[in-house]
C-alpha cells in the first residue's frame, strides 16, 4: 500500500512530462515555420468545430478546426489540419500560411507570428507542469520522510 504513495506521484509526474513535450514540441514546430521565411497562399478546405464536456452540469470547451492546403514552392500539394484558428475562416477563404520543409516533411501554421505571445503561453505552460512535478516530489520526499519515522 505504500508503494501507491509513490506510484501515483510519479505517473502524475509521467503525464505533466508528456504535455511539457507536446507543448514544447509544437512550439518549436510552429517557430520554425514562422522563422523559415517561407509563405504560401493556402485555401481552407474545411472548417469545423468539436466540443468536450457538457456532461453533468460541466462546462463545454468548443475547439475550432481548419484544414488547409497549399502548392509548396517544390510544387507539391501540402495538405494539414490545424485547430484553434480564427472563427472568421470558413470553407473556401484563401488565407497566408507560414511553412518550413525538413526531414520530417513540412511542418505548416495559418497562424500569423507572434512570437512574443507563443513564448509566453508555452512558458506558462511549463511553470505550471513545473509546478506539479515540484509539489509530486514534495509530497513523495514527505511521504518518505513520514514512512522512516
Amino acid at each position: 500500500m505504500d508503494a501507491m504513495l509513490y506510484v501515483v506521484p510519479v505517473l502524475i509526474m509521467a503525464a505533466a512530462g508528456s504535455l511539457a513535450y507536446r507543448v514544447v514540441y509544437r512550439w518549436l514546430q510552429i517557430r520554425s515555420a514562422w522563422n523559415s521565411g517561407l509563405t504560401a497562399e493556402a485555401r481552407c478546405l474545411k472548417a469545423y468545430a468539436t466540443v468536450h464536456g457538457g456532461r453533468n452540469d460541466t462546462s463545454v470547451r468548443t475547439t475550432l478546426h481548419h484544414v488547409y492546403e497549399f502548392t509548396a514552392r517544390d510544387g507539391s500539394r501540402i495538405r494539414f489540419e490545424e485547430e484553434g484558428g480564427p472563427g472568421t475562416t470558413v470553407e473556401g477563404d484563401i488565407v497566408t500560411v507560414h511553412y518550413a520543409e525538413g526531414c520530417e516533411g513540412v511542418v505548416a501554421t495559418a497562424r500569423p507570428p507572434r512570437r512574443g505571445r507563443q513564448a509566453v503561453v508555452t512558458a506558462g505552460v511549463l511553470g505550471f507542469v513545473f509546478g506539479i512535478v515540484l509539489f509530486c516530489v514534495g509530497f513523495m520526499t514527505t511521504v518518505a520522510v513520514d514512512l522512516h519515522n
